[in-house]
């Protein structure tokens, strides 16, 4: 909207026009934090990306790619690609191919970055997966592999909230419209009885989408009751007082749900498979040792934060976080079917095709050489 101009006989005093100035300063900024996020999809806009600088080249051969661009977001749900890119197992695996990284706010903004070339592979939550697919009509990517589980909360204000029973009437935060999370967050409200506008957030329970950079401050003012959060957002609101209501975990079978996949452009995939397994192979070995040294891994992710242009986070948090999320190379594909049902559920998206989404052979061959068993793509494998 363009601003009414004064007339000469009503122009604002100079203290009067310095303060507008101000207010819209803090207004636009507070607009553009509200569009950030860890982890985007359905019905969010992009936000722009941060390049992080080039890994040198190892020795040994160079495979079919000079370079391979990776994307990843600075959350420790992206633990696998923070700890590989930090401790350089990836570019052990890969050899002279460099590696150039770009760090991403929002999952639309990766899903563009795929779409034009400037990045080859990505870690990315299932929202955004699922809609670049889906939007594309599953010429875009495909998803090769799992990376992460959990690392989800439900956390609110003790003296406001007590049992879930308590949340109408209260203001509830979530990343961004549409992301993992709001979808998630929907759906629990609807399968309780809730009535939500899915787009506005208005209803019996107020959905606020709160970039997550923001959201303990929010939680601090008393602007928000509490968030339906990833790691490391939950443990900082426990930090500031808040308690954990529901670990989303609770409400899957076994404990497990995606929360992070590796995806791969189509194109890439077929003209550099053996860089995609090299990547792959990266992972697997990277994803062995969080597991094996996880205390020692937990580090590397957050001097990879840190290196990334984020802030290390204090110990108390980042023990608490790191707990809370499970590494798998298994991309949990039968979950990726419910979270999309999720979205239709909450009225965001219309009932997805994903078949052909997954295309596990390259993972399967490199589990195999690693003597690991096999992993499932739910029905949902690639069709080519």
């Amino acid at each position: 909207m363009t601003p009414t101009r004064a007339t000469s006989h009503s122009r604002p005093r100079p203290n009067a026009r310095r303060a507008r100035r101000i207010a819209f300063t803090v207004a636009a900024a507070l607009t553009a934090a509200g569009l950030l996020t860890a982890c985007s999809g359905y019905g969010s806009k992009a936000t722009k990306t941060d390049a992080a600088p080039a890994a040198a080249a190892s020795g040994g051969p160079k495979l079919s790619a000079d370079t391979v661009k990776i994307g990843y977001f600075a959350n420790l749900t992206h633990g696998t690609a923070l700890v590989g890119l930090q401790d350089g197992l990836f570019q052990k695996e890969l050899g002279a191919t460099q590696i150039k990284t770009q760090v991403f706010n929002a999952g639309p903004a990766e899903i563009e970055a795929l779409n034009a070339g400037s990045i080859d592979i990505g870690w990315i939550g299932p929202s955004p997966a699922i809609n670049g697919y889906t939007q594309s009509k599953g010429q875009s990517l495909k998803i090769i592999g799992g990376s992460a589980s959990g690392g989800v909360e439900l956390v609110v204000n003790p003296d406001k909230i007590k049992t879930l029973d308590d949340l109408k009437g209260k203001k509830i935060a979530s990343p961004q419209l549409g992301n993992t999370q709001d979808v998630a967050l929907l759906n629990y409200l609807a399968s309780k009885g809730y009535k939500e506008n899915p787009q506005t957030g208005a209803g019996d329970v107020s959905v606020v989408r709160t970039d997550n950079k923001v959201t303990p401050d929010a939680y601090a003012s008393g602007s928000i009751d509490g968030a339906w959060v990833p790691e490391p957002t939950a443990s900082q609101l426990v930090a500031k007082g808040a308690k954990v209501l529901l670990d989303e975990k609770s409400l899957w079978p076994n404990g497990q749900f995606v929360s992070t996949n590796i995806i791969v452009s189509q194109s890439f995939l077929k003209a550099h498979p053996d860089v995609v397994q090299a990547v792959l192979r990266g992972s697997v070995d990277t994803n062995a040792y969080i597991n094996a040294n996880p205390a020692k891994a937990e580090q590397d992710a957050n001097a990879a934060i840190k290196a990334a242009g984020g802030a290390a986070l204090p110990a108390n948090i980042l023990d608490s976080a790191w707990k809370s999320i499970e590494f798998t190379d298994d991309p949990l594909a039968g979950t990726l079917q419910e979270e999309a049902a999720h979205a239709v559920t909450a009225g965001l998206l219309k009932q997805p095709d994903l078949k052909g989404i997954y295309d596990l052979d390259p993972l399967n061959q490199v589990l195999k050489a690693a003597g690991k068993p096999a992993v499932s793509d739910a029905g949902l494998g690639s069709t080519s």
